[in-house]
């Protein structure tokens, strides 16, 4: 067992928010600079670069999970997980077909670009990823689930596209373990509002888009290997593993 610094909400170029510096080899070396140990590249309603980010990721010697952020209809965004590339990429198609049949703007919301490990163009994504998908906040945990997959609420202490802004409260049928908080969260202030978060596990990250940003917002866990089980184990307090946001 051992401690591994985590951030699992990071954003490539892909994202139409994400900043074109943020490049597979860019965005490692930042990672290894602030001793992160496990990075997730979880771009908005798409694994489509996943590949490129964690052949670089292993070659900086980091733990790459495989993740996506995904809107729901609602609004809400919702950070999904899997163990590997087969099982993500799967889920991808599933993903993009839920998605609305709105073509992205570019002069407005930037290039959504494929990329290789090198950072060489593959393809443009001409679908918005922007937008919401037709799954509601309840069905993105049922397709995940179904998919083998790990989902939780993002950011949900953000003033937009989180649970609490849209909803107004966090479910009490709620089918996730753990829910994502932002860098700067004040995490007593949060549980002091929402005590129902006292039996959820808090995961903080730097939901970066820049890179100056990547590890602004780490969670550390302590783990028997710096995989996706042994954070869900962790999630669930599972004999001695821990977790410190």
């Amino acid at each position: 067992m051992q401690w591994y610094n985590a951030d699992l909400h990071i954003h490539s170029v892909l994202s139409p928010c994400g900043d074109l510096e943020m490049s597979p080899t860019n965005l490692m070396k930042e990672a290894r600079s602030k001793s992160i140990d496990i990075i997730s590249i979880t771009d908005h309603n798409s694994f489509a670069n996943s590949p490129a980010y964690a052949e670089a990721a292993h070659d900086f010697g980091i733990n790459y999970i495989y993740g996506a952020e995904i809107q729901s209809s609602e609004e809400i965004h919702i950070l999904a997980f899997f163990a590997s590339w087969e099982s993500a990429n799967k889920f991808d198609l599933k993903l993009h077909s839920a998605l609305l049949p709105v073509k992205n703007d570019p002069d407005f919301f930037g290039d959504q670009v494929v990329i290789d490990r090198e950072g060489n163009i593959l393809r443009y994504e001409n679908t918005a990823l922007i937008n919401s998908t037709a799954w509601s906040f309840e069905q993105v945990f049922d397709e995940v689930e179904q998919s083998g997959g790990f989902a939780y609420p993002a950011h949900i202490d953000a003033t937009s596209y989180s649970v609490i802004s849209q909803l107004g409260f966090i479910p009490r049928d709620r089918k996730f373990i753990a829910v994502g908080i932002t860098a700067n969260c004040d995490t007593k202030k949060l549980v002091q509002n929402y005590p129902e978060l006292k039996k959820l596990t808090l995961i903080r990250s730097s939901d970066a888009h820049y890179l100056k940003d990547i590890g602004s917002g780490i969670t550390r866990f302590f783990l028997k290997k710096p995989e996706l089980q042994e954070i869900v184990l962790a999630c669930r307090n599972y004999e001695d593993r821990e977790i410190l946001t």
